[in-house]
Formats: structure tokens, sequence, C-alpha cells
């Protein structure tokens, strides 16, 4: 068996691996194009992308879809294959903004999660009115943590706007960064992906059948190895999303501190952190995240009001700050959101070269299965 393509309408990646948005500037144009190349589905994280802009303080919503403009259109240059996404988390007080950025500029796919996105097909209508939508180059995919929402995203966009999904992403609680989870539910074996991935496949089949077409649906969320991917393939995804393994490739837009972090976590260091923007994230914990816990870090002031339910007069560091500090490799000022399995990276490589390993366990995943078979 070999892997198969994955297919957003007429959008096709013959990889059926989505590079997961990681923000602040963590997936930018460089990893994104990167992953496109080995004809996978490459995405730009947008929350705060404008961070090194000039005018982010001053002017935060120009420098961000200027930033983001200017990426999809780098990332672009670069692509021989493959497909581009980005991602915007529908808790960003510019989503709109940056949804519309991206329609005009022709981005593939949007990955939409951080709150369900239920009047994202209206921004693609304004922008392609009529049947025009259903052409246009921009596939909408939600990230949900339950067939409900699915369910619920199917039906309000259908009698809004007359609108299916193109696909969704399922995120289950091994993920990094910003979970769609309480707190209690992230060990919950009733909230692990092995068992809502197979009920967002349910929930979407009365939709398939009467719309006459496929919705995928993607795996994500401590997604490791080749066999993890044969795995979910079995349970019925479409492709899968991984995060983590880009973090530590060359082509990351992170800093190489950054990097490190990630090739010299312990499994002891994987924490899960109450964040700012009132959702736990999972993160590597360090002297930073231990200055937090103590009680060490001061309130500050906020310039840029970029996530909506971030309670700026309360809490003790600004997130966008921390995050793009870490990005740029200055650990002790912030911190590196990541999966559950960042403690089994132990080097980094090329893109290529991650790609190629995964195809090979595949390979041996359904090899041995086979084995196993001919012997009964």
């Amino acid at each position: 068996m070999k892997l198969p393509e994955l297919r957003f309408g007429d959008q096709i990646a013959t990889l059926p691996i989505i590079q997961g948005g990681m923000g602040v500037g963590i997936s930018l144009s460089g990893l994104a194009s990167a992953v496109a190349n080995e004809g996978g589905v490459g995405v730009i994280a947008a929350a705060m992308i404008g961070m090194d802009e000039s005018d982010v303080g001053k002017n935060p919503t120009e420098a961000n879809m200027r930033a983001l403009r200017d990426e999809i259109r780098k990332a672009k240059e670069r692509m021989t294959q493959g497909l581009l996404g980005v991602n915007i988390m529908v808790a960003l007080t510019n989503f709109t903004d940056l949804v519309r950025t991206s329609i005009r500029e022709g981005a593939d796919v949007i990955f939409s999660g951080a709150g369900l996105p239920l009047d994202l097909p209206k921004y693609l209508r304004e922008e392609f009115p009529g049947e025009l939508a259903d052409k246009a180059r921009t596939k909408l995919v939600p990230i949900v943590s339950s067939g409900r929402a699915a369910g619920v995203l199917c039906k309000k966009w259908l009698s809004r706007y007359d609108y299916l999904p193109d696909g969704f992403v399922v995120e289950g609680p091994k993920a990094g960064g910003h979970l769609g989870f309480k707190p209690e539910e992230i060990d919950d074996p009733e909230f692990q992906l092995e068992k809502i991935l197979p009920e967002v496949v349910e929930a979407v089949k009365p939709f398939e059948l009467e719309s006459g077409r496929r919705i995928p649906v993607i795996a994500a969320g401590g997604i490791y190895t080749g066999a993890d991917i044969a795995k979910y393939l079995e349970m019925g995804a479409s492709g899968v999303q991984m995060g983590t393994r880009f973090v530590a490739t060359h082509e990351c837009d992170a800093n190489q501190a950054f990097k490190e972090a990630f090739v010299n976590a312990r499994r002891e260091d994987v924490t899960v952190i109450k964040s700012p923007v009132g959702m736990p994230g999972r993160a590597i914990f360090n002297d930073f995240l231990l200055a937090v816990r103590e009680g060490r870090k001061k309130p500050f002031k906020c310039p840029f009001h970029c996530i909506k339910s971030c309670d700026i007069t309360n809490t003790p560091y600004c997130i966008s700050q921390a995050l793009v500090s870490a990005k740029k490799g200055i650990m002790k000022h912030g911190f590196a959101f990541c999966g559950e399995n960042v403690w089994r990276v132990d080097k980094i490589m090329s893109v290529k070269e991650l790609v190629g390993g995964l195809k090979q366990e595949f390979d041996e995943f359904w090899a041995q299965k086979m084995a196993q078979f001919a012997n009964k």
C-alpha cells in the first residue's frame, strides 16, 4: 500500500501530510514551501505574523496583513508542487482581515481553529459571489475536537452560505500549543484522538452523501511516525497533520536555539500550562515558565490586543511577546509550545529527510502487516 493523495476538492497534495501551522513565526514561508515541495501541505501560521514589522506596535492590523501577504508570496515563489495553507485562529482579533488577505493572495487552504469559524464562508462568498465560491482556489478547513462540532459547522455553513467545509482537521489532546479541551479532558480516554476521529468521520458522512462529494478528515495531535500515519488512515482519516516533527528541521523558520530546545527536551519537561488566552497549552517547561508558576512575572501594557480572550489586566505576561522571543532563540524571555512526543526528537534534519523517513516507516508497517497476514 502506498501513501494516498490528499484532496480538498480540486486541490490535490500527492503526500497526505499537512504541516501544522505554528505561531508565532515558527512556520512561515521557509518551512511551508519546503513541505509543499515534498508534495505535502505547507502551512503558514498567521498569528501575530507581523511581529518583526517596524510599525507593529502602532499599526498592528496593517503590519500583520502586510507580513502575511509577503509570506504567502515568498512561499509561492519557492514552491514547485504541493499546496500552501494558512492557519488562522478564530480567537484572533484580526481574524477577518487575515482571512480576506489569504483569499486575495490565493492561498490553497485556510485552516481555522481556536473557536468555531461559523462565518468563515462569508468572506469567500464576498470575494467570489454565488457559484464562484465553489470554484474559488482557497478551500476552507475547520479544526475541530469533536464530531458534534463538525456537525454543527456543516449545518450552519449550509443554512447560512450554502457551503460545506472542504475538510476537517481533528485535533486530539496530544497536540502542541493551545488545546481545544478542558484540563480534565486531556488525559481522559473519551477525548483521545483514537476516539474522536471516528466520531468526526461518521458525523460528516450524511453531508457527503447528500452533497455527493468527499469531505476529507485529517487526524492531528501526537502523530510521530509513518506507522502512526498508517494507523490513522486505517481508522478513516484521509491524511494527517504533524507539527512537532517539522520544528526540528533545517527549514523551520525558528531560531536554532528554539529547535535545540526540542532536541534537548526530556519526557518530564513536557507540561500543560494555563495560557493567558484562557486555554490550556502544551509546552516545554523552562525557567520562564518556572518564574510564571512562582508568580515572579509582572503585569504589562499590551499594545497588540491580538487574542479576543486574553485577560490583559490580570495575565502575568504577554504570550505574543513570549512566543516571539522564543522564536528568536531568547528562551529566557519565552517558551516553546510542543506536542506530547517532543521528547522523542533527537536531531535536526532536512524536511526531505524527515518525509523520506516517514514514507519508509509507512512502507515497513504495511510490509510487516502483509507478512503477518500471509503467515496466518
